[in-house]
């Protein structure tokens, strides 16, 4: 399974990205996607997930209404746009999945590669 990650950056507090997983090897649309991220010396944190039974998504308190995750059927992709950056939120982003169609607690199998990103002004 191959996962990649694009769409990090530079952004200023309060600024938005937009980041994206695709798949060159795997049908993502079938799969449960979810997003982590790592931030020098913390550990990894889970974000957020997206399943495909029903698109059901779930989210930690720390992004909860600021970071939204979708999935474009057809495209092989899910996206998560993220809004109301704050400085604490630069890490690693890394898509992942566990190749099952629901979220849950457990760690996905398969990461990609990541992609930075850098809230500062």
């Amino acid at each position: 399974v191959q996962l990649q990650a694009s769409g990090g950056g530079l952004v200023q507090p309060g600024g938005s990205l937009r980041l994206s997983c695709a798949s060159p090897t795997t049908a993502l649309d079938y799969y449960a996607v979810a997003w982590f991220r790592q931030a020098p010396g913390k550990e990894r944190e889970g974000l957020s997930c997206i399943s495909s039974l029903d698109g059901s998504t779930y989210y930690s308190e720390s992004v909860k209404g600021r970071f939204t995750i979708s999935r474009l059927y057809g495209k092989n992709t899910v996206d998560l746009q993220m809004s109301n950056l704050k400085p604490e939120d630069t890490a690693i982003y890394y898509c992942a999945t566990e190749l099952q169609s629901s979220c849950d607690d457990d760690l996905p199998g398969f990461f990609g590669q990541g992609t930075q990103v850098t809230v500062s002004s």
